[in-house]
């Protein structure tokens, strides 16, 4: 057992040092993620940074899409035994204020994407609901996530041009989870060969220009609802809950892509309202960054004793890269309240549209 600069620290939770977890499960998990956008199609870039405690790794990737180019750099390092260290390779995140203000960084490297960007939070950092899912006997997930929005100040540059970006219009989101989550190596299946590879799921962080709708669903191959979550945040007063949320999505025509989706809320003691979602630029979050795809790099996955950084890039205008382009959607998404639903300031608003529609469900008959 090994000692770190956090054990100085008056803030243990357990008779363990602090880089050690309570828990043996090898899944245990601790990220950071990040959108950047500029209110419009034309950009966005997602970054992911976490630590793998009882895997002993720590990586991080960025992706960004921009036209047709999906292009990711990501590194990986053994974990160590200094948790505050944050740093993978050109990767690194630093916390100037908890809560409200961090630096994220990719200092410039040969893989034609680079940023030192600074986050501002629009709203207080709100935790979500207890994210908890037991399938044949094994827990799956058992985690919890804070979630806020916010605006960018900084650089972009993918390659060789850089991009000014300023809080004016580049907004964006952001979480923090941490808990059990399906990571690393892929493990042998035993009884979860039955598992039916359900993954129903949406995560809406909607801002506008003075508040904020964050909205979660999750459902099983039933239709039953694993998890569910609607309010409406202000900076400077208390949150509204919104009741449970509605979801309506049409799909493109023999796909199961979202072209656009109504969202609905009933708050309680108030008015009913709909929020209609339009995804206008995709990015397709399972290609090259470590969610899934690729069985020689994934999340928590240990590359070797030495740092390892590595760039991908597909061109969507190709058909064997636009065929790649699979599984969970993470897009610039369009807000806009309908019937003059709105509370205050602009009807319409931008944010993430996170959704992935996976195997058997109420809503498809195929």
């Amino acid at each position: 057992m090994t000692l770190s600069p956090l054990d100085d620290y008056p803030i243990h939770q357990a008779p363990e040092v602090m880089r050690h977890v309570t828990t043996s499960d090898r899944n245990f998990y601790d990220r950071y993620y990040f959108n950047v956008h500029p209110c419009s199609d034309e950009l966005m870039l997602i970054i992911g940074i976490g630590q793998y405690p009882n895997l002993g790794v720590m990586d991080a990737f960025a992706v960004v899409r921009r036209g047709p180019v999906h292009k990711v750099v990501r590194a990986s390092r053994e974990l160590g035994n200094d948790r505050m260290d944050t740093a993978v390779g050109p990767f690194r995140v630093e916390v100037i204020e908890g809560l409200k203000r961090l630096r994220v960084v990719l200092d410039e490297n040969e893989h034609g994407l680079a940023f030192d960007l600074t986050w501002e939070g629009s709203i207080p950092a709100t935790l979500e609901p207890p994210h908890y899912l037991r399938w044949q006997e094994r827990v799956v997930f058992d985690s919890r996530r804070l979630a806020q929005t916010g605006c960018w100040t900084g650089t972009i540059t993918v390659d060789d041009e850089t991009i000014d970006v300023t809080p004016d219009h580049w907004w964006g989101s952001r979480d923090r989870s941490w808990g059990i989550r399906p990571v690393g190596e892929a493990e042998p299946p035993g009884i979860q060969v039955k598992n039916a590879g359900t993954f129903y799921w949406l995560y809406t962080p909607m801002q506008f220009e003075d508040h904020t709708i964050l909205c979660i669903i999750q459902e099983d191959e039933k239709g039953r609802r694993i998890l569910e979550e609607a309010t409406r945040v202000w900076p400077d007063r208390e949150a509204e809950y919104l009741g449970r949320p509605e979801y309506r999505p049409e799909y493109a025509e023999g796909t199961r892509d979202v072209v656009t989706a109504t969202l609905r809320f009933a708050p309680p003691g108030g008015e009913p309202f709909e929020v209609r979602a339009t995804p206008i630029l995709p990015v397709h979050m399972m290609v090259g960054t470590g969610y899934g795809l690729e069985p020689g790099w994934k999340h928590g996955m240990y590359q070797g004793p030495d740092l390892k950084v590595e760039g991908v890039t597909y061109d969507t205008r190709k058909p064997d890269d636009a065929a790649r382009m699979w599984g969970m959607v993470d897009a610039v998404g369009r807000y806009e309240y309908l019937d003059g639903a709105e509370p205050t300031g602009a009807a319409t608003g931008h944010g993430l549209y996170e959704y992935w529609a996976l195997g058997p469900h109420p809503t498809f008959s195929e």
